[in-house]
């Protein structure tokens, strides 16, 4: 992809991009300086990919509105400063037309770049790439006690720059990141591979990971999906610049019912890097069948700009306001039910494990499988890097994210989170995590055994010594 034209610009539209961004600090200070000193800080967003439930705050929230924007590119060095609220959509909006992309790029559009390192983001390059605050070169962040501080892994903030993934807001808001970018080319070829015994899924995904690469072709990105146990796919896809026809999955076909095939002979597709990276937001993995959005009668007259994540989001959030799916379940003389929407993680050797246990356990389908390994330290001066307390995964070893977003029934007397309990307690028993953004039950001394425990509370004390965020285990549990 070209660069010729956009050099002589580049220069002038960094000044200028960084001008605006102090412009939206200066904003996001007053802002801090204008909330009460008792006033818990949050943030005011429109938006947020959070599932979990929140208490009303009744203080004004941070003004993060000049916080949106992609502030510069740099293609030699391969690395782009954004501000900490930029969605991944704008994001690769900017790096592509450099044949740039974020190593690692969450699949829902809205998700924030500040948002995924905080609270941890995953794709199908996390297998080579490991977790997004891992490309991250440095950070500016706001943190309780109202100072802007940059983090980098070696200066005198490189605690927090550890800490910082998987707090939620709760150490500070990123206000700037630095982060690498990598090379992509214009195209994703797919191969869709079946199996029929989720134990061959579970060792073919172990080995590719090892080998990046099957059955002779070389392999960039991998995830997977699960219809049953007898129907499982693993999906590779290939970095490509040979030209051919591509799929569109933003019409009428639907991505994730394009992977199922009959017969061991694994099915391939083509995409565009951009309608790969986007491809599971259009039907939000496939979360818009519970809207009838799938239906071929009601998508053919489904706008078009309405098939994203981001709408689906505003129905949701419909129906929390009111409480329509609980009024419609009473209609039917039922409990309201279960809301069971979690990412864990567990070790590749556990993944059968987990798997057949939640197939037999929770009437949930399908579900999402998406490996990752920590990032390989090329520096050995680099290792201090690798450690993330909040979030501790082993170097050298391969996870599999299990996602899985949908509701279950309940019954009378039914403990509050049966379900989700359950789920905690065999992640933990399988030495794997869960994910923070949707409902948890912890106790206070599992979570902290967990998520950080008296490292976090070091890092409140230094970064948040008013307490005037949320601490961790309020925010998670406690839904404060």
């Amino acid at each position: 992809m070209s660069l010729l034209g956009k050099a002589g610009r580049a220069p002038a539209a960094r000044e200028s991009g960084f001008a605006a961004h102090r412009a939206g600090v200066d904003r996001l200070l007053a802002s801090y300086r204008a909330i009460p000193e008792h006033a818990d800080v949050r943030l005011a967003k429109k938006t947020s990919n959070l599932f979990r439930a929140r208490a009303k705050n009744p203080a004004p929230g941070l003004d993060v509105s000049g916080l949106t924007r992609v502030i510069a590119v740099d293609p030699v060095a391969k690395t782009a400063d954004v501000a900490g609220m930029t969605t991944y959509e704008e994001l690769v909006a900017a790096t592509l037309p450099y044949g740039l992309a974020p190593l690692v790029v969450p699949q829902l559009k809205t998700i924030t770049l500040g948002g995924a390192v905080t609270g941890l983001g995953i794709e199908s390059t996390s297998f080579r790439s490991g977790l997004p605050h891992e490309s991250v070169l440095e950070m500016d962040v706001l943190t309780g006690a109202g100072e802007i501080l940059t983090a980098t892994p070696h200066n005198e903030h490189a605690d927090l720059f550890r800490g910082f993934p998987n707090s939620y807001g709760t150490l500070g808001y990123t206000v700037r990141l630095k982060i690498e970018l990598e090379e992509v080319q214009p195209f994703v070829a797919l191969r869709h591979v079946r199996f029929r015994e989720l134990r061959e899924l579970e060792a073919a995904l172990a080995t590719i990971v090892t080998d990046r690469a099957f059955e002779g072709e070389p392999v960039d990105y991998l995830d997977g999906v699960v219809f049953s146990a007898e129907e499982s796919y693993l999906t590779l896809g290939r970095r490509t610049d040979e030209p051919g026809p591509v799929s569109d999955y933003t019409g009428m076909d639907i991505y994730y019912r394009s992977i199922q095939h009959e017969g061991d002979t694994p099915k391939r597709d083509r995409l565009t890097i951009h309608d790969y990276l986007w491809r599971w937001d259009t039907d939000w993995f496939w979360c818009s069948r519970a809207f009838g959005a799938q239906h071929p009668r009601i998508r053919r007259f489904w706008p078009k700009r309405y098939r994203r994540s981001s709408f689906y989001w505003k129905l949701v959030a419909l129906d929390h306001k009111y409480a329509i799916a609980d009024k419609l379940e009473a209609r039917k003389g039922n409990l309201p039910r279960e809301r069971v929407v979690q990412d864990i993680e567990v070790p590749v050797d556990r993944t059968a494990d987990f798997v057949e246990w939640f197939l037999r356990e929770i009437p949930i389908e399908p579900i999402w499988l998406c490996p990752l390994r920590l990032r390989e330290a090329g520096d050995p001066d680099r290792t201090g890097e690798r450690t993330w307390p909040l979030y501790p995964l082993e170097p050298d070893r391969t996870y599999v994210n299990v996602g899985f977003w949908s509701a279950v029934p309940t019954t009378p007397g039914q403990q509050e989170g049966a379900a989700n309990r359950a789920i905690e307690h065999t992640v933990t028993e399988f030495d794997g995590h869960k994910s923070l953004y949707s409902d948890s039950f912890y106790d206070k001394d599992e979570f902290a055994a967990l998520y950080g425990g008296n490292i976090y509370t070091e890092l409140k004390k230094r970064y948040d010594p008013d307490q005037r965020l949320l601490d961790l285990y309020s925010k998670a549990v406690q839904r404060k």
